[in-house]
């Protein structure tokens, strides 16, 4: 293809790529795992926006106890990051399995005549603007002209798990995580609808230029107005230019106001720039913008652990040690794994991340689902389950001795003990006993010796194998 074309405009192509880029950035939102609700039976949504959608997922369900198990799986935390895109959420769920599933939600998104009704309705009161800014989701904008929550059978849920119930609980679970979402920010629906929060507020704004724009013209006389009262006299000569001061003159003699103080720490890291796509790079924009979203959690958790007693702490001499950042060193394939199971959204299950594993695995010299059992190792316990994964050790008298002790008189089954690991290879169940005193839970089709790491580690070998067994 030539590309002689391209070549007498290249900087407006690069910006409108990167336009383009930023507006796709803005239609996709991603959110860490929501803390689970310890002790939360009452009502799950907070807000009436949240608890509208809800009624939605219940007028959906042919199966209320579907709805309950879902219910819980969310209050426990089992969802984990959620992607947002018009009219598409989507989320692995862990269920009773080693593997999670991966829940989806549809959702029609809004055609362009219907954004045109609804952005005309924000500007024409700008105290639904503001509402919307203050996170507040106002009822007259919702049950317009346009209506922006879904009704009964708006929602679509998909799973890929074997329950065919309409939703099953994976997918109900999701539902539920997505309400407190919605609590939070209404523009998590607007975006399910089709349009990003700062794709709209660009809108708004410059349709309040326009108007601002169209209502000064109306209030003063156009240039080309009539003149009255005779013919038209010479028009006067127009006076002489100021001369201009320079900045570093007129600013020299003020006083300087002292520094603001730093800036907050925001809750979470920022998401990286859109890069724009071009043919030629000698890089990959996605793997920039990945390892870009890495070093920003990072550094939000270096910034975080400045503050600490233990951060520069005097030492002899009146000077400070190096700040020392929370991340050990790790050699290039824990690396790999830690930035796979950290930094990127998505369990394993999407078109992106099942590639990702593909190019790991290529690298170096491993399998696909070598790749993937690494990841959940150490989602299960960072660098320690990720050594527990390949690795055993012969642990000293005390903890490890005592567990099986525990587990018989919890009425638990009597696990066999080999190294650090208590298995029963006919239930498929085992417990691995960490460096850090910890029992890492794993699972396995019964005699396969297929073990996956499956739920949190936990000090007590009696929890960490009554939560394994309750899967």
């Amino acid at each position: 293809m030539s590309t002689s074309g391209f070549r007498g405009r290249p900087a407006a192509s690069g910006r409108a790529a990167a336009a383009d880029r930023s507006a796709r950035a803005d239609r996709s939102r991603t959110f860490p795992p929501l803390p689970p609700r310890s002790g939360a039976r009452g009502l799950f949504a907070e807000s009436w926006w949240g608890s509208a959608w809800l009624d939605a997922l219940e007028t959906t369900a042919l199966d209320s106890a579907r709805l309950a198990r879902g219910r819980t799986y969310a209050r426990d935390g089992h969802v984990d990051t959620i992607n947002v895109t018009p009219g598409r959420i989507i989320a692995t769920v862990r269920g009773s399995r080693p593997r999670p599933y991966s829940a989806e939600i549809r959702l029609r998104t809004l055609s362009d005549q219907e954004w045109e009704t609804l952005l005309g309705a924000i500007a024409a009161d700008p105290g639904r603007l503001a509402a919307l800014l203050a996170k507040k989701l106002p009822s007259a904008l919702a049950e317009g002209d346009v209506r922006l929550l879904p009704g009964p059978g708006d929602l679509v849920p998909r799973c890929s798990c074997p329950d065919h119930g309409r939703p099953c609980k994976h997918a109900a679970a999701l539902c539920f995580q997505v309400a407190r979402l919605l609590d939070a920010d209404p523009f998590v629906l607007l975006l399910m609808r089709g349009r990003g929060e700062r794709e709209l507020l660009d809108e708004l704004s410059r349709r309040n230029a326009t108007h601002t724009a169209r209502e000064s013209r109306t209030g003063s006389p156009g240039p080309e107005a009539p003149a009255t009262g005779g013919p038209a006299a010479a028009a006067p000569p127009a006076p002489p230019a100021p001369r201009g001061v320079p900045a570093r003159d007129a600013l020299a003699d003020r006083l300087r106001p002292p520094l603001p103080p730093p800036l907050p720490l925001p809750d979470h890291p920022g998401r990286p720039p859109a890069l724009p796509d071009a043919d030629g790079l000698p890089f990959d924009p996605a793997a920039l913008e990945f390892l870009a979203a890495d070093a920003a959690a990072r550094a939000h958790a270096c910034v975080s652990t400045a503050g600490t007693p233990a951060a520069g702490t005097p030492v002899p001499g009146g000077e400070r040690a190096p700040l020392r950042g929370p991340f050990p060193e790790l050699p290039p394939w824990d690396d790999a794994i830690r930035l796979a199971a950290t930094a990127h959204p998505t369990a394993g299950l999407t078109a992106a991340t099942r590639a990702l594993f593909r190019d790991l695995a290529a690298a170096s010299g491993r399998t696909a689902t070598d790749v993937a059992r690494s990841v959940a190792a150490w989602r299960q316990g960072g660098p320690e389950g990720l050594a527990l994964l390949d690795t055993t050790w012969n642990p000293p008298a005390g903890d490890f001795d005592r567990a099986r002790s525990a587990l018989i008189a919890a009425d638990l089954p009597a696990l066999r003990p080999r190294h650090n690991h208590l298995t029963d290879p006919e239930r498929g169940i085992q417990l691995r006993f960490g460096h850090d005193h910890r029992w890492y839970p794993y699972e396995s089709e019964p005699d396969a010796e297929d073990w996956w790491p499956t739920g949190p580690a936990d000090p007590d070998p009696v929890g960490a194998l009554t939560t394994l067994l309750a899967r």
